[in-house]
């Protein structure tokens, strides 16, 4: 065990007097807590949970639960020396807080049980060590969600939908400090002067951190959790997301570099769908990923990673998706896959498309494949080229083979709903064509929606040529006479 240096340069054990008085004074603890913050970062993540400690639910606390943790928090910050706490890997440090927090409770003699006094330990381990209240459900693969609004509300989302947690921070002050700790590893920052944020945990979740004073009621932090086991196409078929044939088609999509943009509205799996398509990309291709926030884990062992930049302080050095863009086609990339296409960068990659970058893929945010056109067109307006209507659109036909339409539906599951082919123009207007639909049937008697992946007759798709230089050609006819035949039974 360790306390704060002594003259010797040693560590002295608590003083029984110092620590009781100082868990007296929790008056101060959302200020001294602070520098363990910063000071700790070297010790940061990943912070193993017990499994039993990663399933209990958790329970509503009292308030004297929290003064409780407040007065041992800030006795035990009085007590260590953080400089030396940095030095040990992870599981000694914890070891060592929870033998000084252990003596902090037997000399100030807080009257708790077995249950409660590991409760405290583990969450004061967590506040020095992880990111403090959210711990708990960082450790559960089943949340997709983590949405904070301020200290005293925090929501996930388990199975498609929102439910509130008892889970709470000590103050907007803890809050922030927790935020600023999650940003600061991918050496981004967020305060007064730059409220807003995306960052990513270690694992890959999206973070989004919006700060006062542009959030009223204190911080709000979204986190959008991956499975550490991610999801392949023959899992979303056993989740119903898509049937084996239509599973089927989008391997032989992914596998002969159809250049495809997946589409979608918020949580709608359009990461998770994009990740199980590059599953299919040859193993000998050189794949370059741009994202705002890297997320994307390839398994593929040719793959560069880049990420955009904010600017600094002074409003210098920003890197923009665009600048990413642009410069991965200096790159050899036989791939570019865009995490999520925003602006104006999507002339670029539809560029890339149609210059040789066959198989490049990106998201974008819309509700239908037609609405995704209308959205790539204004986002070529959004970046000030002066194009005429027919020439973009000459632009997109030429590049977009597939989009990939998912949705979240109202009972919270997710579904791939089209398989579109872009197949030409017709006068001004882009012609499309689709493969495979989702149809809604109704509803069982648990509230859940039912319905089918149907294939629309379409025999020969508009990319068949492609499937046969691939080989790929007497698979895809099968899935697709495969689909035809289920729906005439």
């Amino acid at each position: 065990m360790f306390g704060k240096k002594g003259n010797d340069g040693g560590f002295r054990p608590i003083p029984e007097q110092r620590a009781a008085a100082s868990a007296e004074s929790a008056a101060g603890v959302a200020t001294r807590d602070q520098p363990a913050t910063t000071q700790t970062a070297a010790v940061r993540r990943p912070v193993e949970q017990p499994p039993a400690e990663a399933a209990r639910p958790a329970r509503e606390r009292s308030e004297a639960y929290y003064d409780t943790k407040s007065q041992v928090f800030s006795a035990l910050i009085d007590t260590i020396d953080l400089s030396q706490l940095a030095k040990l890997d992870q599981e000694s440090a914890r070891e060592e807080i929870r033998d000084i927090v252990n003596d902090i409770i037997a000399i100030k003699s807080f009257a708790m049980s077995i249950s409660e006094q590991e409760e405290l330990l583990d969450d004061i381990c967590n506040d020095v060590l992880g990111y403090g209240p959210l711990e708990p459900l960082l450790a559960r693969d089943d949340i997709a969600d983590i949405m904070v609004n301020g200290a005293k509300k925090v929501y996930i989302e388990v199975a498609g939908k929102v439910q509130e947690t008892q889970i709470r921070f000590r103050d907007n002050q803890q809050l922030l400090n927790v935020c600023q700790r999650i940003v600061s590893q991918v050496g981004r920052r967020v305060d007064e002067a730059s409220p807003i944020c995306d960052a990513r945990l270690p694992d890959g979740s999206r973070v989004n951190v919006i700060a006062p004073p542009l959030a009223i009621d204190g911080a709000a932090l979204t986190i959008r959790k991956f499975k550490k086991d991610k999801l392949t196409l023959d899992q979303l078929v056993r989740f119903g997301a898509i049937s084996p044939e239509g599973a089927e088609v989008l391997k032989i999509i992914g596998r002969v570099r159809c250049n495809v943009i997946i589409s979608g509205g918020t949580g709608s799996g359009k990461t998770t769908l994009l990740h199980c398509l590059t599953n299919y990309v040859d193993r000998e291709e050189r794949v370059i990923t741009c994202e705002d926030s890297a997320e994307l884990q390839l398994q593929q062992p040719h793959v560069v990673r880049l990420e955009t930049r904010p600017p600094n302080l002074e409003g210098e050095g920003e890197i923009t998706m665009r600048d990413l863009v642009k410069n991965c086609l200096r790159m050899r990339p036989e791939r570019i896959i865009v995490g999520e296409v925003r602006g104006p960068e999507v002339f670029d990659l539809l560029q890339a498309m149609n210059t040789g970058h066959d198989g490049s893929m990106g998201t974008i945010h819309s509700n239908s494949p037609r609405e995704c056109l209308n959205r790539v067109e204004s986002m070529i307006a959004m970046g000030g080229f002066t194009l005429p209507q027919k020439t973009v659109r000459e632009i997109i036909v030429g590049s977009v083979d597939v989009i990939i339409q998912a949705a979240r539906l109202r009972d919270g599951s997710r579904r791939i709903t089209h398989i579109t082919e872009v197949i030409g123009l017709e006068g001004d207007v882009i012609i499309t064509q689709d493969l495979v639909l989702y149809n809604i049937k109704g509803e069982d008697a648990h509230g859940k929606l039912v319905g089918e992946h149907v294939s629309t007759g379409i025999g020969r798709p508009h990319f068949w040529d492609r499937a046969r230089y691939f080989g790929e050609e007497a698979r895809l006819a099968t899935a697709l006479e495969k689909m035809e035949s289920k729906q005439e039974r």
